[in-house]
């Protein structure tokens, strides 16, 4: 077949893609390893500072947004937190509209091919549909996704009689978007009180991710707290504390090199106290390996069980688009550590792998929840599974919100 030579490319290359080394996926930084009983004492602050209603281990910090500081660089986050007004909805951009415009790399990737076959056959032969299951695996649904897919795909073409090419390619949109459902109550946490603990790898984009969750939920109307527990790199605890004062959220934060869990601790203590709605919990990506990576979460998971066992639970991983299958392997690594409630994909749209969306819901079994598809906080969408079908398949028709 004439894609066959890049079928066999494309399945040498995914059986070579391995979970990422220890170095890269857990990390050089060295956590100390906690026993289980001395958790509650390690947790709990040996001193308490007076900041107000909230607090703190000694060392740890609240950091409480101030209209008058003008310290924050320009340069480090995008000004944009500000909101059109409501009548002025002529000047935003759509959802649906940014939807399009971030997955256009995909789309492109994903379409081009597909537009080829389809463009290539009159019929719907054995030929036709394994050259498409070669070009779903060149857009990154993996070999195991693309089979299942195509499985499917010829058994809804026999059960609903379908003869054309173009019947054939919407069913192949609607098919897509049902491997990638999300549950109508995916999203109650937001309406709090809820805690919800972000993970994943370094350079992923975790902490931009909390910093434009907060900023979304707090213009909503919500009470955030934001706890930078991600206490082995400084610049992260500098980035959320910038975004804490750009999204008028107070921000927890401790000593570099200090107990994450402790961090934890006083944020959610901070949180009972002010009758927060939402504690979102900025997490360290890099531990030395596996085991210490499984140390500290299931540490910080028995803290928040004990201190606010009253408050929804949300445990979301943050994945780079780009990174393609290997951001399949990170979650996977994350899944065995972690009870993943959601999946977050960072910058699509300078990705055209956007189709590792596809094979991340489908082979975890976990939704995705939200995508990156922009700079701004306004880029940070929930995910809309027959919205992403549709933008890649066929770019639809421009829409309402």
């Amino acid at each position: 077949m004439w894609l066959w030579g890049k079928r066999k490319e494309k399945e040498q290359t995914e059986e070579n893609v391995q979970v990422e080394n220890t170095d890269q996926a857990i990390g050089t930084d060295q956590a100390p390893e906690e026993d289980a009983a001395e958790v509650k004492n390690e947790a709990e602050p040996d001193t308490v500072i007076n900041t107000g209603s909230e607090p703190a281990t000694e060392g740890n910090t609240v950091s409480s947004p101030s209209a008058e500081d003008d310290t924050v660089p320009e340069t480090a986050i995008p000004d944009d937190t500000g909101s059109l007004p409501a009548e002025d909805k002529s000047e935003k951009e759509s959802v649906w509209n940014r939807l399009k415009k971030g997955l256009t790399k995909t789309r492109k990737n994903i379409v081009y091919g597909i537009d080829t076959i389809f463009g290539a056959y009159d019929d719907l032969t054995e030929d036709f549909f394994d050259d498409l299951e070669e070009q779903l695996i060149m857009a990154d649904l993996g070999v195991h996704t693309a089979e299942e897919v195509l499985d499917e795909l010829r058994d809804m073409v026999k059960d609903e009689r379908i003869r054309s090419t173009d019947d054939c390619r919407a069913a192949l949109s609607r098919l897509i978007a049902s491997r990638m459902s999300v549950d109508e109550h995916a999203y109650d946490f937001e309406s709090g009180p809820a805690v919800v603990l972000v993970t994943g790898v370094n350079g992923v984009g975790k902490t931009t991710f909390c910093g434009k969750l907060a900023a979304k939920l707090h213009d909503e109307g919500k009470k955030v707290i934001l706890a930078a527990a991600d206490t082995f790199r400084a610049a992260a605890t500098e980035q959320l504390i910038i975004w804490g004062e750009r999204a008028d959220c107070e921000v927890i934060s401790g000593q570099e090199g200090s107990d994450p869990a402790s961090v934890i601790f006083d944020a959610l203590h901070a949180a009972k106290a002010r009758h927060a709605d939402l504690l979102i919990c900025d997490t360290a990506g890099r531990l030395n390996n596996k085991k210490n990576l499984m140390n500290e979460l299931n540490k910080i998971d028995r803290v928040i069980t004990r201190e606010l066992p009253e408050y929804r639970r949300e445990n979301l991983i943050v994945l780079d688009a780009t990174t393609g299958q290997n951001a399949l392997s990170q979650a996977k690594d994350f899944s065995e550590v972690s009870d993943l409630t959601g999946i977050v994909l960072t910058k699509m749209d300078g990705t055209s792998k956007g189709g590792i969306a596809v094979a991340i819901a489908s082979e975890l079994n976990v939704p995705v929840k939200y995508i990156g598809v922009g700079e701004t906080k306004e880029d940070l969408l929930r995910f809309n599974p027959a919205d992403f079908s549709s933008a890649i398949f066929d770019g639809g028709d421009d829409g309402d919100d």
